[in-house]
């Protein structure tokens, strides 16, 4: 079973930046896509980015210009480089991978005032 654990997130000003890393056990991490969801309480997981193995990214329209997903180089890791931060991006933001199943992080609360 493929553990995540997600860090990074916090308290931010609009306009700044965060980055949101997710650290994975399990040693297909590099073969599987991973990537980020967000959700709000009473909502529905929403889509946010995504990468392969081989480096394709794709992005959810909100994300597109101000927010890149990258893999660390050595190690089982995800990141989320947020810039740009707009009040709306507030949301707890989970990673996950992709397998024969999809495995989740415990989420990361982002939070951005205005």
């Amino acid at each position: 079973q493929v553990q995540l654990v997600e860090s990074g997130g916090g308290l931010a000003q609009a306009g700044g930046s965060l980055r949101l890393s997710c650290e994975a056990s399990g040693r297909f991490f590099r073969f599987n896509p991973v990537g980020w969801y967000r959700q709000a309480p009473g909502n529905q997981r929403e889509f946010v980015a995504s990468v392969t193995a081989t480096g394709s990214t794709n992005y959810a329209d909100s994300a597109k210009g101000r927010l890149t997903i990258s893999r660390g180089n050595t190690k089982n890791t995800v990141y989320l480089q947020m810039d740009n931060l707009k009040p709306e991006d507030t949301d707890v933001y989970y990673c996950y991978i992709q397998g024969s199943r999809v495995d989740w992080g415990q989420g990361t609360q982002v939070t951005v005032s205005s």
